[in-house]
């Protein structure tokens, strides 16, 4: 294969999507591909995606690489640093089989990863999944051990927002987040929960038609759409009061509060909404497995656990709601309505003498015109 196009380089994916078009080379440098990250890059329709890093270390089973194999992008895996530094926004690339070339100088190459490829590595990472469950286990177990004061001291920013006696819909950017959130189209138009975007759930929400009543994360990963668009916003910081998300908001002129916590982001949104008497929490694109928490970088799940323990009941899992029910109607389900109402229209005409003459007349009309 040989490719020319425009270069578009950037250590985060989630940030990088956002410019990418067709026509682009995609540099990233991303160990272990996700689903989501490898979603928005085929979404994008480009041609080549240049990884510095290596879409399937072995870990684990993570399906990114195949997603973006079976779109046919051209994946260059393992590429070195040097991809990331020599090549600049905007330059103009060659790619000649697993070669990246500027200015006729080959910067680096990579291993072309081909479908086959990654389902050989994807069997291979497997047998791996045994050590990294034991690993996920114990690391989890350590953290609720240092955690376990996680509901201790908690102090809940002073929200306008009203979540009494209200349902809380808390959208995160996580599997089939897209799709689950056009599944609960009807319960949202009915119940009107109040609507919190998880970082990019904030978009997620806007581009299904919906304005987020709070955003709140680290806001990395939200478009100043979002951040513009009129939602209270709660940064996530650190236990010790660092709060990284503060820099952007400020630099906006957007006003804020803050939530320390040593959850993730999508912890403290339940916990919020939990604590403020939303009568019931339902999640979309929320991470509660391992190989989710794997796919997000983290070594264990232990505030997760731990926020699912305290709210349990109060809170309703979304996840794949989509391939449960769909809402089709059956042609059989159809006929019978139309039946039942030709049969009510035909009582009424029998009870109406006015109506009766005015069907026979409508229908000696048609036979004069059809000439029966």
């Amino acid at each position: 294969m040989k490719y020319k196009g425009t270069a578009k380089v950037d250590k985060k994916t989630k940030t990088l999507v956002k410019r990418l078009k067709p026509g682009d080379v995609a540099f990233i440098d991303h160990d272990d591909i996700d689903r989501v990250t490898a979603e928005a890059l085929v979404e994008t329709r480009v041609d080549v995606v240049v990884n510095a890093g290596r879409s399937i270390s072995g870990r684990y089973a993570n399906l990114g690489p195949l997603l973006i194999a079976d779109a046919g992008i051209h994946l260059i895996d393992a590429a070195g640093p040097e991809c990331m530094t020599e090549i600049k926004e905007g330059d103009t690339v060659t790619i000649n089989r697993d070669a990246v070339i500027v200015n006729q100088k080959v910067v680096c190459r990579g291993t072309i990863l081909t479908k086959e490829k990654v389902e050989a590595a994807m069997e291979a990472a497997k047998a791996n999944m045994g050590r990294e469950l034991e690993q996920f286990a114990q690391n989890t177990l350590e953290f609720i051990e240092k955690e376990k004061h996680f509901f201790e001291g908690m102090d809940m920013p002073p929200t306008t927002v009203s979540f009494a006696k209200r349902h809380a819909l808390v959208v995160a950017r996580g599997y089939d987040y897209k799709e689950d959130l056009k599944a609960l189209r009807a319960y949202i138009s009915e119940f009107k929960p109040v609507l919190l975007g998880v970082d990019g759930g904030a978009d997620a929400l806007l581009d299904a038609g919906y304005r987020p009543d709070i955003i709140i994360g680290d806001m990395d990963s939200v478009s100043e759409k979002a951040l513009n668009g009129g939602a209270e916003m709660i940064v996530h910081a650190y236990p010790d009061g660092r709060a990284p998300g503060e820099t952007r908001l400020n630099a906006l002129g957007r006003q804020h509060l803050i939530f320390k916590s040593p959850g993730t982001s999508e912890d403290i949104a339940m916990m919020l909404a939990y604590e403020q008497g939303a009568e019931l929490i339902v999640a979309v694109g929320s991470h509660a497995n391992m190989v989710e928490f794997l796919d997000k970088g983290r070594k264990g799940m232990a505030s997760t656990f731990l926020v699912r323990l305290r709210i349990g009941p109060a809170l309703v899992d979304a996840k794949g709601v989509n391939k449960l029910y769909r809402a089709t109607v059956k042609p059989s389900y159809l006929l019978v309505v139309v039946l039942a109402a030709i049969f009510s229209l035909l009582l009424i005409i029998q009870a109406s003498p006015q109506l009766r003459n005015l069907a026979q007349l409508l229908f000696l009309k048609i036979r004069l015109l059809l000439g029966i």
